[in-house]
Protein backbone atom coordinates (compact mmCIF):
# COMPACT_ATOMS: atom_id res chain seq x y z
CA UNK A 1 0.00 0.00 0.00
CA UNK A 2 1.62 3.25 -1.15
CA UNK A 3 1.99 6.22 1.21
CA UNK A 4 0.98 9.75 0.30
CA UNK A 5 3.19 12.50 -1.04
CA UNK A 6 3.73 14.26 2.28
CA UNK A 7 1.56 17.33 1.58
CA UNK A 8 0.43 18.74 4.95
CA UNK A 9 -3.26 17.95 4.38
CA UNK A 10 -2.30 14.43 3.24
CA UNK A 11 0.33 13.71 5.90
CA UNK A 12 -1.65 10.78 7.29
CA UNK A 13 -3.37 9.74 4.09
CA UNK A 14 -2.98 6.21 2.76
CA UNK A 15 -3.35 5.50 -0.94
CA UNK A 16 -5.22 2.40 -2.07
CA UNK A 17 -4.96 1.08 -5.60
CA UNK A 18 -8.30 -0.01 -7.02
CA UNK A 19 -9.31 -2.18 -9.98
CA UNK A 20 -12.97 -1.88 -11.05
CA UNK A 21 -14.37 -4.93 -12.84
CA UNK A 22 -17.55 -3.96 -14.67
CA UNK A 23 -16.64 -0.28 -14.63
CA UNK A 24 -19.22 0.78 -17.23
CA UNK A 25 -22.21 -0.80 -15.49
CA UNK A 26 -24.46 0.61 -12.79
CA UNK A 27 -22.31 -0.45 -9.82
CA UNK A 28 -19.06 0.37 -11.62
CA UNK A 29 -20.07 3.93 -12.50
CA UNK A 30 -21.40 4.53 -8.99
CA UNK A 31 -18.13 3.21 -7.56
CA UNK A 32 -16.23 5.84 -9.52
CA UNK A 33 -18.60 8.50 -8.13
CA UNK A 34 -17.78 7.27 -4.62
CA UNK A 35 -14.05 7.37 -5.39
CA UNK A 36 -14.29 10.97 -6.59
CA UNK A 37 -16.14 11.88 -3.40
CA UNK A 38 -13.65 10.12 -1.13
CA UNK A 39 -10.66 11.63 -2.93
CA UNK A 40 -12.16 15.09 -2.50
CA UNK A 41 -12.49 14.41 1.25
CA UNK A 42 -8.89 13.17 1.40
CA UNK A 43 -7.67 16.31 -0.38
CA UNK A 44 -9.30 18.36 2.39
CA UNK A 45 -7.81 16.13 5.09
CA UNK A 46 -11.27 14.76 5.99
CA UNK A 47 -10.64 11.13 5.08
CA UNK A 48 -7.60 8.93 5.80
CA UNK A 49 -7.68 7.14 2.44
CA UNK A 50 -7.47 8.22 -1.16
CA UNK A 51 -7.90 5.92 -4.14
CA UNK A 52 -5.96 5.48 -7.34
CA UNK A 53 -7.76 3.73 -10.18
CA UNK A 54 -5.21 1.33 -11.68
CA UNK A 55 -7.54 -0.89 -13.74
CA UNK A 56 -10.89 -0.71 -15.54
CA UNK A 57 -12.63 -3.72 -17.08
CA UNK A 58 -15.74 -3.53 -19.28
CA UNK A 59 -17.81 -5.74 -21.53
CA UNK A 60 -18.15 -3.81 -24.77
CA UNK A 61 -19.35 -0.32 -23.83
CA UNK A 62 -16.38 1.53 -25.25
CA UNK A 63 -18.06 4.93 -25.20
CA UNK A 64 -18.34 4.94 -21.40
CA UNK A 65 -14.96 3.24 -21.05
CA UNK A 66 -13.46 6.01 -23.20
CA UNK A 67 -14.78 8.67 -20.85
CA UNK A 68 -13.45 6.74 -17.85
CA UNK A 69 -10.09 6.30 -19.54
CA UNK A 70 -9.76 10.05 -19.97
CA UNK A 71 -10.57 10.60 -16.28
CA UNK A 72 -8.13 7.90 -15.16
CA UNK A 73 -5.32 7.87 -17.73
CA UNK A 74 -3.08 5.69 -15.52
CA UNK A 75 -5.57 2.84 -15.48
CA UNK A 76 -4.91 -0.34 -17.44
CA UNK A 77 -7.88 -1.37 -19.57
CA UNK A 78 -9.57 -4.71 -20.23
CA UNK A 79 -12.54 -5.40 -22.48
CA UNK A 80 -14.34 -8.73 -22.78
CA UNK A 81 -15.25 -8.38 -26.46
CA UNK A 82 -12.92 -10.62 -28.48
CA UNK A 83 -12.37 -8.47 -31.56
CA UNK A 84 -11.79 -5.05 -30.07
CA UNK A 85 -11.01 -3.61 -33.49
CA UNK A 86 -14.68 -3.94 -34.40
CA UNK A 87 -15.50 -1.74 -31.41
CA UNK A 88 -12.72 0.80 -31.92
CA UNK A 89 -13.49 1.47 -35.58
CA UNK A 90 -16.47 3.62 -36.32
CA UNK A 91 -17.20 4.69 -32.74
CA UNK A 92 -17.96 8.40 -32.56
CA UNK A 93 -16.29 10.75 -30.12
CA UNK A 94 -13.68 8.35 -28.79
CA UNK A 95 -10.69 10.20 -30.19
CA UNK A 96 -7.56 8.73 -31.69
CA UNK A 97 -5.72 8.56 -28.36
CA UNK A 98 -8.37 6.38 -26.74
CA UNK A 99 -8.83 4.21 -29.81
CA UNK A 100 -5.10 3.53 -29.64
CA UNK A 101 -5.33 2.65 -25.95
CA UNK A 102 -8.29 0.39 -26.65
CA UNK A 103 -6.39 -1.51 -29.30
CA UNK A 104 -3.53 -2.03 -26.84
CA UNK A 105 -5.86 -3.08 -24.00
CA UNK A 106 -6.29 -6.64 -22.80
CA UNK A 107 -9.27 -8.07 -24.63
CA UNK A 108 -11.15 -11.33 -24.86
CA UNK A 109 -13.13 -13.45 -22.36
CA UNK A 110 -10.15 -13.70 -19.98
CA UNK A 111 -9.19 -10.02 -20.17
CA UNK A 112 -10.49 -9.13 -16.70
CA UNK A 113 -8.70 -12.08 -15.10
CA UNK A 114 -5.42 -11.09 -16.77
CA UNK A 115 -5.91 -7.51 -15.59
CA UNK A 116 -6.27 -8.71 -11.99
CA UNK A 117 -3.27 -11.04 -12.20
CA UNK A 118 -0.96 -8.57 -13.96
CA UNK A 119 -1.76 -5.21 -12.31
CA UNK A 120 -0.79 -4.63 -8.68
CA UNK A 121 -3.65 -3.36 -6.53
CA UNK A 122 -5.04 -3.33 -2.99
CA UNK A 123 -8.76 -3.73 -3.71
CA UNK A 124 -10.73 -5.27 -6.56
CA UNK A 125 -14.31 -4.06 -6.98
CA UNK A 126 -16.06 -7.04 -8.59
CA UNK A 127 -19.19 -5.82 -10.38
CA UNK A 128 -19.25 -7.84 -13.60
CA UNK A 129 -22.76 -9.20 -14.20
CA UNK A 130 -23.37 -12.93 -14.00
CA UNK A 131 -20.93 -15.83 -14.06
CA UNK A 132 -18.57 -13.91 -16.37
CA UNK A 133 -16.98 -12.25 -13.35
CA UNK A 134 -16.10 -15.49 -11.56
CA UNK A 135 -12.56 -16.18 -12.94
CA UNK A 136 -11.31 -12.65 -12.28
CA UNK A 137 -12.82 -12.55 -8.79
CA UNK A 138 -11.38 -15.93 -7.87
CA UNK A 139 -7.99 -14.78 -9.17
CA UNK A 140 -8.12 -11.72 -6.89
CA UNK A 141 -8.99 -13.91 -3.90
CA UNK A 142 -6.18 -16.36 -4.65
CA UNK A 143 -3.74 -13.44 -4.81
CA UNK A 144 -4.86 -12.30 -1.35
CA UNK A 145 -6.39 -9.06 -2.56
CA UNK A 146 -9.40 -7.62 -0.78
CA UNK A 147 -12.53 -7.88 -2.93
CA UNK A 148 -15.46 -5.47 -2.71
CA UNK A 149 -17.97 -8.02 -3.90
CA UNK A 150 -20.94 -6.84 -5.94
CA UNK A 151 -21.13 -10.00 -8.04
CA UNK A 152 -23.22 -12.45 -6.00
CA UNK A 153 -23.00 -15.09 -8.73
CA UNK A 154 -19.36 -15.68 -7.76
CA UNK A 155 -20.33 -17.25 -4.44
CA UNK A 156 -23.54 -18.83 -5.70
CA UNK A 157 -21.70 -20.71 -8.44
CA UNK A 158 -18.36 -21.37 -6.73
CA UNK A 159 -18.56 -20.59 -3.03
CA UNK A 160 -16.88 -23.89 -2.18
CA UNK A 161 -13.83 -22.72 -4.17
CA UNK A 162 -13.82 -19.03 -3.28
CA UNK A 163 -14.32 -19.22 0.50
CA UNK A 164 -11.50 -21.71 1.24
CA UNK A 165 -9.23 -19.70 -1.08
CA UNK A 166 -10.07 -16.53 0.87
CA UNK A 167 -9.34 -18.16 4.23
CA UNK A 168 -6.04 -19.45 2.83
CA UNK A 169 -4.88 -16.18 1.25
CA UNK A 170 -6.30 -13.78 3.84
CA UNK A 171 -8.46 -12.04 1.25
CA UNK A 172 -11.40 -10.13 2.70
CA UNK A 173 -14.75 -10.29 0.91
CA UNK A 174 -16.29 -6.88 1.53
CA UNK A 175 -19.98 -7.14 0.57
CA UNK A 176 -21.36 -4.42 -1.68
CA UNK A 177 -24.92 -5.75 -1.91
CA UNK A 178 -26.94 -3.50 0.38
CA UNK A 179 -28.42 -6.49 2.26
CA UNK A 180 -25.11 -8.24 2.95
CA UNK A 181 -23.40 -4.98 3.83
CA UNK A 182 -26.26 -4.35 6.28
CA UNK A 183 -26.00 -7.84 7.78
CA UNK A 184 -22.24 -7.40 8.16
CA UNK A 185 -22.75 -4.14 10.07
CA UNK A 186 -25.33 -5.86 12.27
CA UNK A 187 -22.94 -8.71 13.01
CA UNK A 188 -20.30 -6.17 14.05
CA UNK A 189 -22.52 -5.42 17.05
CA UNK A 190 -21.74 -8.89 18.33
CA UNK A 191 -18.13 -9.21 17.14
CA UNK A 192 -16.27 -5.96 16.65
CA UNK A 193 -13.55 -7.61 14.56
CA UNK A 194 -15.67 -9.60 12.14
CA UNK A 195 -15.13 -9.33 8.39
CA UNK A 196 -16.33 -11.78 5.74
CA UNK A 197 -15.66 -14.50 5.00
CA UNK A 198 -16.49 -15.63 8.51
CA UNK A 199 -18.21 -18.40 10.43
CA UNK A 200 -20.99 -17.22 12.72
CA UNK A 201 -21.38 -19.04 16.00
CA UNK A 202 -24.41 -19.97 18.12
CA UNK A 203 -24.73 -16.36 19.28
CA UNK A 204 -26.49 -15.63 15.97
CA UNK A 205 -30.08 -16.88 15.84
CA UNK A 206 -30.68 -15.71 12.28
CA UNK A 207 -30.01 -13.08 9.65
CA UNK A 208 -33.00 -11.65 7.79
CA UNK A 209 -32.53 -10.04 4.38
CA UNK A 210 -35.18 -7.64 3.15
CA UNK A 211 -36.69 -7.43 -0.32
CA UNK A 212 -38.68 -4.58 -1.80
CA UNK A 213 -41.06 -7.06 -3.43
CA UNK A 214 -40.36 -5.52 -6.83
CA UNK A 215 -43.02 -4.38 -9.30
CA UNK A 216 -45.24 -7.45 -8.68
CA UNK A 217 -45.47 -7.24 -4.91
CA UNK A 218 -49.26 -6.84 -4.99
CA UNK A 219 -49.99 -8.54 -8.33
CA UNK A 220 -51.85 -11.83 -8.59
CA UNK A 221 -50.06 -15.09 -9.37
CA UNK A 222 -51.57 -15.02 -12.87
CA UNK A 223 -50.55 -11.41 -13.51
CA UNK A 224 -47.02 -12.11 -12.28
CA UNK A 225 -46.62 -15.24 -14.39
CA UNK A 226 -47.67 -13.49 -17.60
CA UNK A 227 -45.93 -10.15 -16.94
CA UNK A 228 -44.08 -8.44 -19.79
CA UNK A 229 -40.47 -7.28 -19.84
CA UNK A 230 -41.61 -3.65 -19.84
CA UNK A 231 -43.47 -4.10 -16.54
CA UNK A 232 -40.76 -6.29 -14.98
CA UNK A 233 -38.13 -3.64 -15.66
CA UNK A 234 -40.03 -0.97 -13.69
CA UNK A 235 -38.47 -1.51 -10.27
CA UNK A 236 -40.15 0.70 -7.65
CA UNK A 237 -37.02 1.44 -5.60
CA UNK A 238 -33.65 0.69 -7.19
CA UNK A 239 -32.02 1.74 -10.46
CA UNK A 240 -30.12 -1.28 -11.78
CA UNK A 241 -29.10 -3.01 -14.99
CA UNK A 242 -31.72 -5.13 -16.85
CA UNK A 243 -30.50 -8.56 -15.66
CA UNK A 244 -30.46 -7.61 -11.98
CA UNK A 245 -33.79 -5.78 -12.32
CA UNK A 246 -35.49 -8.87 -13.77
CA UNK A 247 -33.95 -11.02 -11.03
CA UNK A 248 -35.30 -8.59 -8.45
CA UNK A 249 -38.78 -8.75 -9.96
CA UNK A 250 -38.82 -12.56 -9.64
CA UNK A 251 -37.02 -12.51 -6.27
CA UNK A 252 -34.37 -14.70 -7.88
CA UNK A 253 -32.00 -11.94 -6.81
CA UNK A 254 -33.04 -12.60 -3.22
CA UNK A 255 -32.57 -16.34 -3.71
CA UNK A 256 -29.02 -15.69 -4.89
CA UNK A 257 -28.48 -13.41 -1.89
CA UNK A 258 -29.59 -16.17 0.51
CA UNK A 259 -26.92 -18.46 -0.95
CA UNK A 260 -24.37 -15.64 -0.84
CA UNK A 261 -25.16 -14.97 2.84
CA UNK A 262 -24.64 -18.68 3.56
CA UNK A 263 -21.10 -18.44 2.19
CA UNK A 264 -20.15 -14.97 3.47
CA UNK A 265 -21.26 -15.51 7.05
CA UNK A 266 -20.97 -19.29 7.44
CA UNK A 267 -24.67 -19.68 8.21
CA UNK A 268 -26.90 -22.69 7.50
CA UNK A 269 -30.01 -22.11 5.40
CA UNK A 270 -32.38 -22.31 8.37
CA UNK A 271 -30.68 -19.26 9.89
CA UNK A 272 -31.24 -17.05 6.82
CA UNK A 273 -34.66 -15.52 6.25
CA UNK A 274 -36.37 -13.00 3.95
CA UNK A 275 -39.00 -10.35 4.63
CA UNK A 276 -40.69 -8.12 2.06
CA UNK A 277 -40.11 -4.49 3.02
CA UNK A 278 -41.40 -2.17 0.25
CA UNK A 279 -39.82 1.00 1.68
CA UNK A 280 -36.26 -0.42 1.22
CA UNK A 281 -35.04 1.44 4.31
CA UNK A 282 -34.17 -1.53 6.53
CA UNK A 283 -31.74 -3.65 4.52
CA UNK A 284 -31.13 -6.51 6.95
CA UNK A 285 -31.76 -7.58 10.54
CA UNK A 286 -29.49 -9.66 12.75
CA UNK A 287 -31.18 -11.55 15.58
CA UNK A 288 -28.92 -12.65 18.45
CA UNK A 289 -29.47 -15.65 20.69
CA UNK A 290 -30.30 -13.37 23.65
CA UNK A 291 -33.26 -11.88 21.78
CA UNK A 292 -31.68 -8.60 20.76
CA UNK A 293 -32.13 -7.59 17.11
CA UNK A 294 -29.90 -5.14 15.25
CA UNK A 295 -31.40 -3.55 12.14
CA UNK A 296 -29.40 -1.51 9.63
CA UNK A 297 -31.25 1.42 8.04
CA UNK A 298 -30.15 3.66 5.18
CA UNK A 299 -31.60 5.42 2.16
CA UNK A 300 -31.93 3.12 -0.88
CA UNK A 301 -28.73 4.22 -2.61
CA UNK A 302 -26.08 1.71 -3.71
CA UNK A 303 -23.34 4.26 -3.16
CA UNK A 304 -23.76 3.79 0.60
CA UNK A 305 -22.70 0.10 0.72
CA UNK A 306 -20.07 0.74 -1.97
CA UNK A 307 -18.50 3.43 0.21
CA UNK A 308 -18.59 1.27 3.33
CA UNK A 309 -16.94 -1.65 1.52
CA UNK A 310 -14.15 0.62 0.28
CA UNK A 311 -13.54 2.50 3.54
CA UNK A 312 -14.14 -0.07 6.31
CA UNK A 313 -13.38 0.31 9.19
CA UNK A 314 -13.41 4.09 8.64
CA UNK A 315 -16.61 6.11 8.27
CA UNK A 316 -15.91 9.37 6.42
CA UNK A 317 -18.70 11.72 5.30
CA UNK A 318 -21.10 9.83 3.05
CA UNK A 319 -21.78 10.56 -0.60
CA UNK A 320 -25.45 9.51 -0.32
CA UNK A 321 -28.34 11.44 1.13
CA UNK A 322 -29.19 10.77 4.77
CA UNK A 323 -32.55 9.59 6.03
CA UNK A 324 -35.02 12.24 7.10
CA UNK A 325 -36.42 10.65 10.23
CA UNK A 326 -39.26 13.16 10.45
CA UNK A 327 -40.60 11.91 7.10
CA UNK A 328 -39.80 8.23 7.45
CA UNK A 329 -43.38 7.15 8.06
CA UNK A 330 -44.39 3.51 8.40
CA UNK A 331 -42.05 0.60 7.84
CA UNK A 332 -43.83 -2.54 6.63
CA UNK A 333 -42.62 -6.13 6.84
CA UNK A 334 -44.44 -9.17 5.45
CA UNK A 335 -43.41 -12.73 4.58
CA UNK A 336 -42.83 -13.31 0.84
CA UNK A 337 -45.47 -15.16 -1.18
CA UNK A 338 -43.69 -18.41 -2.09
CA UNK A 339 -46.33 -19.30 -4.71
CA UNK A 340 -45.74 -16.06 -6.60
CA UNK A 341 -41.98 -16.13 -6.00
CA UNK A 342 -40.93 -19.82 -6.13
CA UNK A 343 -37.27 -18.93 -6.73
CA UNK A 344 -36.80 -18.45 -2.98
CA UNK A 345 -37.29 -22.17 -2.34
CA UNK A 346 -34.51 -22.92 -4.82
CA UNK A 347 -32.02 -21.08 -2.60
CA UNK A 348 -32.49 -23.46 0.31
CA UNK A 349 -32.35 -26.42 -2.03
CA UNK A 350 -29.01 -25.16 -3.37
CA UNK A 351 -27.59 -24.77 0.15
CA UNK A 352 -28.75 -28.29 1.06
CA UNK A 353 -27.41 -29.93 -2.13
CA UNK A 354 -24.16 -27.97 -2.34
CA UNK A 355 -21.63 -28.77 -5.04
CA UNK A 356 -22.46 -27.47 -8.51
CA UNK A 357 -26.16 -26.86 -7.79
CA UNK A 358 -25.59 -23.11 -7.43
CA UNK A 359 -23.71 -22.95 -10.73
CA UNK A 360 -26.50 -24.85 -12.46
CA UNK A 361 -29.26 -22.63 -11.09
CA UNK A 362 -27.37 -19.43 -11.81
CA UNK A 363 -26.54 -20.37 -15.42
CA UNK A 364 -30.06 -21.60 -16.11
CA UNK A 365 -31.49 -18.37 -14.73
CA UNK A 366 -29.16 -16.26 -16.88
CA UNK A 367 -30.25 -18.21 -19.98
CA UNK A 368 -33.94 -17.96 -19.05
CA UNK A 369 -33.75 -14.20 -18.36
CA UNK A 370 -32.13 -13.75 -21.78
CA UNK A 371 -35.06 -15.62 -23.37
CA UNK A 372 -37.57 -13.53 -21.41
CA UNK A 373 -36.00 -10.23 -22.45
CA UNK A 374 -36.06 -11.47 -26.05
CA UNK A 375 -39.83 -12.02 -25.76
CA UNK A 376 -39.63 -15.81 -26.10
CA UNK A 377 -41.18 -16.77 -22.75
CA UNK A 378 -43.53 -15.28 -20.14
CA UNK A 379 -42.09 -14.02 -16.88
CA UNK A 380 -43.19 -17.03 -14.86
CA UNK A 381 -41.24 -19.42 -17.08
CA UNK A 382 -37.92 -17.99 -15.86
CA UNK A 383 -38.02 -19.81 -12.52
CA UNK A 384 -39.66 -22.89 -14.04
CA UNK A 385 -36.76 -23.29 -16.46
CA UNK A 386 -34.20 -22.67 -13.72
CA UNK A 387 -35.80 -25.23 -11.41
CA UNK A 388 -36.09 -27.78 -14.23
CA UNK A 389 -32.37 -27.43 -14.97
CA UNK A 390 -31.57 -27.80 -11.27
CA UNK A 391 -33.45 -31.11 -11.28
CA UNK A 392 -32.24 -32.47 -14.62
CA UNK A 393 -28.57 -31.52 -14.37
CA UNK A 394 -28.28 -32.26 -10.66
CA UNK A 395 -25.32 -31.50 -8.41
CA UNK A 396 -21.79 -32.87 -8.31
CA UNK A 397 -18.71 -31.95 -6.22
CA UNK A 398 -16.63 -28.92 -7.24
CA UNK A 399 -12.93 -29.75 -7.45
CA UNK A 400 -11.80 -26.89 -9.68
CA UNK A 401 -13.13 -23.98 -11.74
CA UNK A 402 -13.49 -26.24 -14.80
CA UNK A 403 -16.21 -28.19 -12.93
CA UNK A 404 -18.16 -24.95 -12.52
CA UNK A 405 -17.75 -24.05 -16.20
CA UNK A 406 -18.85 -27.53 -17.29
CA UNK A 407 -22.05 -27.43 -15.21
CA UNK A 408 -22.70 -23.86 -16.33
CA UNK A 409 -22.59 -24.98 -19.96
CA UNK A 410 -24.73 -28.06 -19.26
CA UNK A 411 -27.40 -25.96 -17.52
CA UNK A 412 -27.56 -23.53 -20.44
CA UNK A 413 -27.94 -26.45 -22.87
CA UNK A 414 -30.78 -27.81 -20.74
CA UNK A 415 -32.64 -24.49 -20.86
CA UNK A 416 -32.11 -24.15 -24.62
CA UNK A 417 -33.39 -27.70 -25.10
CA UNK A 418 -36.52 -26.89 -23.07
CA UNK A 419 -37.07 -23.73 -25.10
CA UNK A 420 -36.60 -25.63 -28.35
CA UNK A 421 -39.03 -28.37 -27.29
CA UNK A 422 -41.63 -25.79 -26.28
CA UNK A 423 -41.24 -23.97 -29.62
CA UNK A 424 -41.72 -27.21 -31.57
CA UNK A 425 -44.78 -28.07 -29.50
CA UNK A 426 -46.30 -24.64 -30.15
CA UNK A 427 -45.56 -24.89 -33.87
CA UNK A 428 -47.16 -28.32 -34.14
CA UNK A 429 -50.31 -27.02 -32.45
CA UNK A 430 -50.66 -24.31 -35.09
CA UNK A 431 -50.13 -26.85 -37.88
CA UNK A 432 -52.93 -29.14 -36.72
Amino acid sequence: MAQSDGHPSHSRTIEKRLIVLGSTGSIGTQTLEVVEHLNALAARGESPIRYRIVGLAAGRNVAVLGDQSRRYPEADLAIAHSDVRDLAIGEQGLGASFSGRLLRARHGPDAAERLVREVECDIVLAAMVGSAGLPATLAAVELGRDVALANKETLVAAGSLVIPAAFKSGSKLLPVDSEHCAAWQGLLAGRADCCPPMRCGPEISRVVLTASGGPFRTASVHETYHATAASALKHPTWQMGPKVTIDSASLTNKALEIVEAHWLFGLPGEKIGVLVHPQSIVHALVEFADGNVIAQLAAPDMRTPIQYALTHPHRPEGVSRKLDWSKLGTLEFTPPDRERFPALDCAYEIIAKGGTSGAVFNAANEQAVEAFLAGRIPFGRITELSRAALESVGASPIRCLEDVHACDAEARRAVRADLGAAAKSTASMFLR
